[in-house]
């Protein structure tokens, strides 16, 4: 009867569920194994809190001890991040390693009654009692930077105040202690006097930089901005159904700048021997780079921890094409 044709079904909806499982454990291990040789440059990112989190805005930077020079706000993590590693405008961090400088941001932002969460992640596991360092002692050749900051002027409701400063501010502190020169810094904002940060410009500048830059370089990327999430457009890739995202300035025109979009135009072109820090300040920033290790900053491991999202997608964008869209 009903009763024993929804058993029926019960049992072959777990089956279905089983396998599935088991296709995403091989997934899992394709990716490990294809991992070295998609990504070929060194990378790691930080990001100001995980996918199911928002960021915040800091309503004075003065309340984090750091330079002001806009006299405005400043996005939470960036502003937590310079208080540990540029305070009163002298480097502060030379002796921290990767894990302290995640752990004391941690800890700062909850005291200032912030939840969310910063992050590590990175295409090949990193030593968490490293030293923090930007410029490895290896990165002999030319130091390049892409700095973003979108207040979203004029635009309501989703005005943000403290990108522009965030910008200042991390401009300040990699040309003052890690010797980045003006010549080789791209500056995209909202405020009409750089470049604006629309989807074409952020993304001809990530596919500029990746480009330009050779074995031995150091790359640092820097955004701050509304982060987002969408409908994942790949098959199996995500978790939770949904890509991670970036706003450029003209989203309503453009579009997003999906995290495939950046893995495919920034961090697949790098080559080998460059060094790649990213800093996302932004909502939903986890996985915007979908790099397959993380740590988080409230972890209670003492290593970074293989992801299960990393190159689902585009394996199985070879199989099956993209979804169509609904």
């Amino acid at each position: 009867g009903e009763y024993a044709e929804c058993n029926r079904l019960g049992r072959a909806v777990h089956t279905i569920q089983a396998n599935m499982g088991w296709l995403r454990r091989k997934i899992v291990e394709y990716k490990e194994q294809k991992q070295a040789s998609l990504i070929k440059a060194e990378v790691r990112m930080f990001s100001g809190c995980e996918d199911h989190q928002t960021s915040a805005d800091v309503g004075n930077v003065k309340t984090f001890e750091l330079p002001d020079p806009a006299g405005r706000s400043g996005g939470a993590c960036t502003s937590a991040m310079l208080r540990i590693l540029y305070k009163e405008k002298q480097s502060s961090g030379e002796e921290l390693s990767f894990v302290d400088v995640l752990k004391q941001m941690r800890t700062f932002l909850a005291e200032k009654d912030y939840t969310q969460v910063p992050q590590l992640a990175s295409s090949r596991p990193i030593d968490l009692d490293e030293k923090f360092q930007l410029v490895p002692k290896n990165a002999t050749g030319t130091r390049r930077a892409l700095l973003i900051g979108i207040n979203y002027v004029g635009i309501e409701p989703g005005e943000l105040t403290g990108c522009h400063n965030d910008v200042k501010n991390i401009k300040e502190y990699i040309m003052d202690v890690h010797g980045f020169e003006e010549e080789n810094i791209v500056v995209l904002m909202d405020d009409g006097i750089h470049d604006p940060p629309t989807k074409a410009n952020i993304m001809e500048g990530y596919e500029r930089i990746a480009k330009e830059s050779e074995p031995g370089d150091a790359v640092f990327c820097h955004f701050s901005g509304h982060g987002s999430q969408v409908k994942d457009d790949d098959w199996f890739e995500e978790e939770d159904g949904l890509d991670e995202t970036l706003v450029p300035v003209d989203f309503k025109e453009s579009g997003q700048i999906h995290d495939d979009d950046i893995f495919d135009t920034l961090v697949v072109p790098m080559k080998e021997g460059v060094t790649l820090t990213c800093f996302f300040d932004c909502c939903h920033s986890g996985s915007v780079m979908d790099l397959p290790y993380t740590f988080r900053a409230d972890s209670k491991e003492n290593e970074m921890v293989l992801g299960s999202t990393f190159g689902i997608g585009g394996v199985f964008s070879g199989f099956f094409g993209k979804k169509s869209e609904d």
